[in-house]
């Protein structure tokens, strides 16, 4: 007998956007809440900036290694996060991630409506041909503050 608190959800067609370079794939939206799941490739050398949002996240790794910087209530924490690994990102935290290895990264995010807006509002449909100019980072920094994410460091 299966429980009541287990639904089915079939994934939509993935709509795929880029961001700072990173591949963002949205794999589910429930409408009418909060519960967003995207998949992330990080190229080899990419990172995202030190941020922080209202919201938590939860990273799960599905290939490769990512190094997954966050200020924790004890300090600066560097984690090395391979397949298979679950890493949580708690409310305001800042926090970060690059991929410092020779192979993509992949992992699955789950995140808020703000975050999933920011990304299709603000994300390309094709990929970057270089890395992003400062100009470019400097319009994604202003375009974060209004869904509630602070870039602390680009």
């Amino acid at each position: 007998m299966m429980s009541n608190s287990f639904v089915k959800v079939h994934a939509e067609d993935p709509k795929r956007f880029f961001v700072l370079g990173d591949r963002i794939e949205r794999q589910l939206r429930i409408r009418g809440n909060w519960l967003n799941i995207f998949d992330v490739t990080v190229p080899p050398g990419s990172r995202t900036p030190k941020h922080a949002h209202a919201s938590p996240e939860v990273f799960r790794i599905l290939e490769g290694n990512l190094t997954i910087w966050r200020l924790s209530d004890s300090g600066p924490e560097e984690i090395e996060a391979s397949a298979g690994d679950i890493v949580t990102i708690a409310p305001f935290m800042v926090h970060g991630y690059s991929n410092r290895g020779t192979v993509p990264a992949v992992f699955s995010a789950i995140v808020d409506r703000e975050m999933a807006e920011f990304i299709e509002a603000e994300g390309t449909t094709e990929p970057p041909k270089a890395s992003p100019s400062t100009e470019t980072i400097a319009r994604m920094t202003a375009a974060a503050n209004a869904y509630g994410i602070t870039i602390l460091a680009a």
